[in-house]
């Protein structure tokens, strides 16, 4: 016959803790899934806030660019808004233009006759530079030329000719903010990466480093638009769009764990 069977004070005492500690556990978990769920309409007005701001902030200073310079050249003068006008006509088609320039200097001559130096882009980097950095220097000569061309001398040609070189350097920071920074995340960006069309531009340019369809897409703002004239590119995009997020969530996770 078993004996009497005695708990201690101390161990009742831990008991009652122990349920406190699985309570305390199960608020925690309850507000971390509710916190969870809350997410992504954070992430989205991040993204918003951060595409207006990285658009805006792009646009004002093009703008402001062109403005200072027609103040700078005309030397109190009134200003020729028909000429500045131009000016702003040539800069956006100049920096829509980097992105079709762009995308047939990638495939014939960076996958062509200057693979020896791009090859080092498609290879692991081994410290904070490549080889392939070299064409970010050389696309920056002729937009130098034209700015300072543009800057210094008056006339409708100088004035379009510093709206080319505006344009250009527009395309440049976009493709150093998407490219380096987004995609190669050689540096932080922020929320940029939880814009949803960034996110399918990121994942374009990963199939193009797996060379599924033959290198497709060579461009990288509009590289989605060049999958989807692809056979099955865009179900291949679709797929490369989920991992992105499931890895951006794991370490969006991994990351929370370590902060606690």
């Amino acid at each position: 016959m078993p004996g009497p069977c005695f708990v201690s004070k101390d161990t009742n005492a831990q008991i009652v803790e122990g349920g406190k500690e699985s309570l305390e556990f199960a608020e925690t978990s309850r507000r971390s899934v509710v916190e969870r769920e809350e997410e992504p309409l954070s992430n989205k007005a991040k993204a918003l806030v951060a595409a207006l701001a990285w658009s805006l902030g792009i646009t004002g200073m093009a703008a402001a660019a062109i403005y200072y310079r027609f103040v700078f050249v005309m030397q109190g003068e009134e200003l020729p808004y028909t000429e500045m006008l131009e000016t702003v006509l040539v800069a956006a088609g100049a920096a829509v233009g980097m992105e079709y320039w762009a995308r047939w200097v990638h495939r014939d001559f960076w996958h062509g006759s200057l693979w020896c130096i791009h090859e080092s882009h498609h290879r692991p980097r081994d410290g904070p530079f490549e080889m392939n950095d070299v064409f970010t220097i050389l696309n920056s000569v002729p937009a130098n030329v034209l700015l300072t061309y543009g800057l210094y001398c008056k006339g409708i040609v100088p004035s379009l000719c510093f709206g080319a070189g505006v344009g250009i350097t527009v395309g440049g920071i976009a493709y150093i903010l998407v490219h380096d920074g987004l995609i190669d995340r050689r540096f932080p960006v922020g929320p940029l990466g939880d814009i949803p069309y960034l996110r399918k531009v990121a994942a374009a340019h990963q199939i193009h480093h797996s060379d599924k369809f033959n290198g497709v897409p060579y461009g990288i703002l509009l590289g989605p638009m060049e999958l989807e004239k692809e056979e099955g590119g865009l179900e291949e995009l679709q797929k490369f769009v989920s991992r992105r997020k499931k890895v951006s969530i794991a370490l969006s996770e991994a990351k929370d764990k370590m902060l606690v």
